[in-house]
C-alpha cells in the first residue's frame, strides 16, 4: 500500500509540475510580426524616419498595404540633409510624402534577391539598385541593416537621406 501511495505522490506532483509549466509558458511573451510600419516605429535608429512617415500620412499604408521594400534612412543619415532642406519638407507635405515614396518600392525585395538594376518607387521615379557580394546600394545610399522583415515586406535601413530626381 506504502509503495502505491508513493507512486501516486510522485505522479500528482509530476501532472502539477507539468501544469505549472504550461500555464507559464503560456504566459511567456512571444513577439507577434510586425507591419512596416510598426517595425520601423519600433527600430530606434529610425526614429526620424518614423516621424516623417506620420507627419507624410504614410503610417496607414505601411500598416495594410504592401507588399513594400522600404529603403530607410537612419537617423545618423538626416543628420546630414541641410536644415533648410528639412523644415522646406516640414512645411510642405506633398513634397515630404514624394520623398518619403522615393524610399519604397512595390514588392519584397531581400537583399539577396537585388540585381544590378533599376527599380520603381511609389512616387514613381526609378532607384537604381546595386550589389557587390553582400553589399548593397540603391542610388548613392548603402545599405547598412538588410532584411528587416515585417507581415508586409522588408525594411532595409541606409545611411543617406535620397532625393527624388525634379519633376
Amino acid at each position: 500500500m506504502q509503495h502505491t501511495t508513493n507512486a501516486f505522490a510522485i505522479l500528482r506532483r509530476t501532472a502539477m509540475m507539468a501544469a505549472i509549466t504550461l500555464a507559464m509558458a503560456g504566459c511567456a511573451t512571444t513577439s507577434k510580426p510586425l507591419n512596416l510600419a510598426d517595425s520601423i516605429a519600433s527600430n530606434p535608429s529610425l526614429s526620424t524616419f518614423n516621424t516623417l512617415v506620420a507627419q507624410g500620412g504614410l503610417s496607414e499604408t505601411l500598416k495594410s498595404g504592401g507588399p513594400y521594400t522600404v529603403f530607410a534612412p537612419t537617423n545618423d543619415a538626416f543628420k546630414t540633409v541641410p536644415a533648410a532642406t528639412m523644415a522646406d519638407l516640414s512645411k510642405h507635405p506633398e513634397k515630404l510624402k514624394d520623398v518619403l515614396n522615393y524610399h519604397i518600392t512595390s514588392g519584397k525585395l531581400m537583399a539577396a534577391d537585388i540585381k544590378n538594376s533599376d527599380a520603381k518607387t511609389l512616387n514613381g521615379a526609378n532607384v537604381a539598385l546595386s550589389k557587390a557580394g553582400d553589399f548593397v546600394t540603391v542610388e548613392n545610399a548603402a545599405v547598412v541593416v538588410a532584411n528587416l522583415g515585417a507581415t508586409n515586406g522588408v525594411v532595409h535601413t541606409i545611411d543617406t537621406v535620397l532625393m527624388p530626381p525634379k519633376k
